[in-house]
C-alpha cells in the first residue's frame, strides 16, 4: 500500500509538471507561433490559454498592436567626411494579424531586427552620405524622419506585406564639439539678427501706426470740414430756395393784381366806349356848365360869356341846347334880371 500511494503521488506530481509546461497564456494584442524541433508550425493562437506538448513544442508571441522600436546610437558619415551619431531613432509600426505567420516564417519572430533596425541604419547612412553636415544637422534635419519613413515603407511593402510604419522620430545627432560650438555661435548670431529684425519691424509698425493715426485724424478733420461745408451749402441753397419761392409768390401776386387792374381798366374802357356817346358827352358838358354857373345881383347884369364856347354850326343839338340855356338864364325875378 505505501508503494501504491507513493506511485500515485509521483504520478500526480508528474501530471502537474506536464500541465505546467503544456499550458501557456497569450496576452491581448499578441499572436502565438509554435515551434517543434526548431521548425515553425503553421498553427497560430490568439489571446487566452492554450495547450501544447511540453518539452517538444515551444512558442513565441508576436505583438500585433502599435509598437515602438528604438534604434540607438546610429553612426552616420556626411558627404564632407564628418562622423556624427544619432542617439535614438523611434519607429512606430504595426503588424497585421493575418501576416504574422508569413513574416515570422521569412524573418523569424525577431523580424524587426532585420526589417526595421538594419533598414534604419542603411537608409540613414544613405541619406547622410549625399548631404553635408550643415544640411543633415540644420537645413534638412526636419525632412529626415519623413524621408526615412517613406524609404522604410517602400521596402516593407515589397519584402513584408502586412507590416506598416506609422511614424519615425529622429533625435538631433551628436556632432564634434568644435563644430557644435561654431553652430551655437552661428545660431546666436542668427538669434541676434532675428532680434534686430524684430525690433526693426516693431519700429516700422509703430511708425506705420502713427502714420495711420495721422491719416485717420486728417481724414476725420477733412470729413468734418466737408460735412460742415455741405451743411452751409445746404443752408444757403435752402435760403435761396425760400427766397425764390417768396419772389415767385410775390411776382404771382403782383401779376394777379396787375392782371386784375388791367382787366378792370379794360372793362371800364369797354364800358366807357359804350357809354360815352356824343349825346352823353354833351349832356355831361351842359351839366358841368350848370354846376359852374354864376348869379349876379345888381342893376347891371354883365353879359354872359357863353360865346366863349365855340359851337360847331353844324351841331344843331348843341345850338338848341345853348339857346335853351340862354332862355333859362334870361328871366326876371322881382325886378332882378337873371
Amino acid at each position: 500500500m505505501p508503494n501504491v500511494a507513493a506511485l500515485v503521488a509521483i504520478s500526480i506530481a508528474g501530471f502537474g509538471i506536464m500541465v505546467n509546461f503544456a499550458l501557456h497564456k497569450v496576452d491581448e494584442g499578441h499572436i502565438a507561433v509554435y515551434y517543434r524541433g526548431g521548425a515553425l508550425l503553421q498553427t497560430t493562437a490568439g489571446p487566452g490559454y492554450h495547450l501544447m506538448l511540453p518539452f517538444i513544442t515551444s512558442f513565441r508571441t508576436v505583438q500585433t498592436t502599435l509598437q515602438t522600436d528604438r534604434v540607438k546610437n546610429v553612426p552616420c558619415g556626411t558627404s564632407g567626411g564628418v562622423m556624427i551619431y544619432f542617439d535614438q531613432i523611434e519607429v512606430v509600426n504595426i503588424l497585421s494579424s493575418a501576416a504574422v505567420y508569413e513574416i515570422v516564417h521569412n524573418y523569424t519572430a525577431d523580424y524587426d531586427r532585420t526589417l526595421i533596425f538594419n533598414k534604419v541604419h542603411h537608409e540613414l547612412n544613405q541619406f547622410c552620405s549625399v548631404h553635408t553636415l550643415q544640411e543633415v544637422y540644420i537645413a534638412k534635419f526636419d525632412r529626415i524622419d519623413e524621408n526615412l519613413k517613406k524609404a522604410l515603407q517602400v521596402d516593407l511593402t515589397e519584402m513584408a506585406p502586412g507590416l506598416f510604419v506609422q511614424a519615425v522620430r529622429v533625435t538631433k545627432p551628436k556632432i564634434p564639439e568644435m563644430i557644435r560650438k561654431n553652430y551655437e555661435l552661428m545660431e546666436a548670431e542668427k538669434t541676434r539678427l532675428l532680434i534686430v529684425n524684430e525690433k526693426q519691424k516693431v519700429v516700422e509698425k509703430e511708425a506705420e501706426t502713427e502714420r495711420k493715426k495721422a491719416v485717420i485724424e486728417a481724414e476725420k478733420v477733412a470729413q468734418v470740414a466737408k460735412i460742415q461745408y455741405e451743411q452751409k451749402v445746404m443752408e444757403k441753397e435752402t435760403q435761396k430756395r425760400i427766397s425764390e419761392i417768396e419772389d415767385t409768390s410775390h411776382l404771382a401776386r403782383m401779376k394777379a393784381r396787375t392782371d386784375a387792374d388791367c382787366y378792370k381798366a379794360s372793362k371800364e374802357a369797354e364800358a366807357n366806349a359804350i357809354k360815352l356817346t356824343p349825346q352823353y358827352l354833351e349832356l355831361r358838358r351842359i351839366e358841368s356848365l350848370g354846376q359852374t354857373a354864376k348869379i349876379y345881383y345888381g342893376p347891371n347884369i354883365p353879359q354872359m360869356f357863353l360865346d366863349t364856347f365855340k359851337v360847331d354850326p353844324k351841331d344843331t343839338v348843341t345850338q338848341s341846347a345853348n339857346a335853351q340855356q340862354s332862355d333859362k338864364m334870361s328871366f326876371k325875378l322881382d325886378g332882378i334880371e337873371l
